[in-house]
């Protein structure tokens, strides 16, 4: 079982228990101030059971549940801000067999100290408190962001692929309500041809979808709905740095001067902000990371490279697929969409990872700070170490808050460069990291 500020997941009736949810829940349960809390699930086989299991742990601890069904994740974001807190069962984008929980506290997900603190209410033991009810609500989701992007111009044609998950029907939905042309595919809950990771995914069955009805883009989501994969009119999946950037584009287009991205989100990002005068804040990777810069800086929008994860916190403070797929709509026939193309076309990232157990990552980073401080310009300690080698290179390595692993990205305009500079550094990790295991005490 994994468990972060990303949530509680764990493959259910394996690592993750029925009694894991009771007292994940229960402890939640004391960190909500109005006794009141938003229920959402995803289209998993188990998530109904979860569903119950946490609703009924909510109300024993006198925690009125607003229970909205099977629902995007970026709904129950949506309608915390009325209530004050929810709970989404989902496991994002995991295979079919996991599950979990998703926290939300004040409309957006729970910080690194309210994790630690919630770990700590985690207990057999427990006080039934005076039992709260249960109640059935709606969204007006649909029809808010509807009007926020308004109708679109240039008729466009949309194929989009839910795959059978939560946001199915909706996506669609609101994608004909601001004048597009949708054709729908893997759009009813728990009906799919493909896996829940869009990321990973071919996405075959969307990619002909979009050629042979000449579509001009494709949207593909997660099982929860807040990850969003683009395919162009071409049939080609973009990256998900190419995702973010469309959306910033949309986002400076309605007057946003301010972003913040993640450490490890692609320069094109920063290209296209400055030279649309929007300043720049980083911050380290992690949804929950930027959304604190964000709140901390007073800065309204913001995302994270590697998810394609866009962040409007006017209208939701998490990331949310289907209002990135309305922005992105919304630039398809001006000259926006093709000039972030061209800007994202300039560079060439690589992300991946090194294994090596959690807890050498520090000498291990250690160990590499050094070779960065003599062959970088300049190195940033924002999140484990990021070296900048030019204007159009740089290599940040740090360890995962997840796995037992150190994570690598480079980025170069220069493809060769960016391979030979990730090859010597995951040639680097690995030295450093079998010298750290040699010495005394590890």
């Amino acid at each position: 079982m994994k468990v972060s500020i990303s949530g509680v997941r764990g493959i259910f009736d394996g690592d993750l228990s029925l009694q894991h949810i009771l007292e994940f829940s229960r402890a939640f349960s004391n960190m909500i101030k109005k006794n009141t809390c938003v229920l959402v699930r995803d289209t998993r086989s188990s998530s109904r059971i979860i569903g119950e299991t946490a609703s009924a742990a909510l109300m024993e601890q006198g925690i009125d549940v607003q229970n909205l069904g099977i629902a995007p994740t970026p709904f129950a974001f949506r309608e915390a801000r009325i209530y004050g807190a929810g709970l989404v069962i989902t496991a994002s984008h995991n295979p079919l067999e996991w599950n979990g929980l998703k926290f939300i506290l004040d409309g957006r997900g729970i910080f690194e100290h309210e994790l630690q603190e919630m770990q700590k209410l985690l207990t057999n033991k427990f006080d039934v408190k005076s039992i709260a009810k249960e109640f059935s609500i709606t969204s007006n989701y649909v029809e808010e962001l509807s009007k926020l992007i308004g109708i679109v111009d240039g008729n466009s044609k949309i194929a989009v692929d839910t795959t059978g998950g939560a946001a199915s029907g909706y996506a669609s939905t609101v994608l004909t309500k601001i004048g597009c042309d949708v054709k729908a595919i893997n759009d009813v809950h728990g009906e799919s041809s493909r896996t829940p990771d869009p990321t990973s995914d071919e996405l075959v069955d969307l990619r002909n979808l979009v050629v042979s009805s000449k579509c001009d883009v494709g949207f593909a989501f997660d099982l929860d709905g807040d990850r969003l994969v683009v395919v162009d009119k071409n049939g080609q999946k973009l990256s998900p740095d190419t995702t973010l950037l469309l959306c910033v584009s949309k986002a400076i287009e309605l007057g946003v001067k301010k972003i913040v991205i993640s450490a490890d989100t692609s320069s094109a990002v920063k290209e296209l902000a400055s030279a649309n005068t929007c300043d720049v804040t980083y911050s380290k990777v992690g949804e929950a990371n930027v959304i604190n810069v964000m709140l901390q800086n007073k800065i309204i929008a913001g995302g994270e490279g590697s998810s394609g994860g866009f962040i409007m916190s006017d209208f939701n403070m998490c990331r949310d697929g289907m209002l990135a797929s309305a922005m992105i709509t919304s630039i398809l026939k001006n000259k926006r969409f093709d000039e972030c193309l061209q800007i994202a076309s300039k560079y060439h990232l690589i992300r991946s990872k090194v294994s090596a157990d959690s807890n050498l990552h520090n000498m291990i980073l250690d160990g590499i700070i050094e070779d960065l401080e003599h062959e970088c310009s300049s190195v940033d300690h924002l999140d484990g170490a990021k070296g900048i080698f030019d204007d159009d290179s740089w290599v940040l390595i740090r360890g995962s808050n997840t796995e037992h692993s150190m994570r690598v990205s480079v980025e170069s305009k220069n493809e060769e460069k960016a391979k030979s500079l990730y090859k010597l550094y995951e040639q680097k990790i690995r030295e450093v990291y079998e010298k750290v295991k040699r010495t005394p005490n590890n």
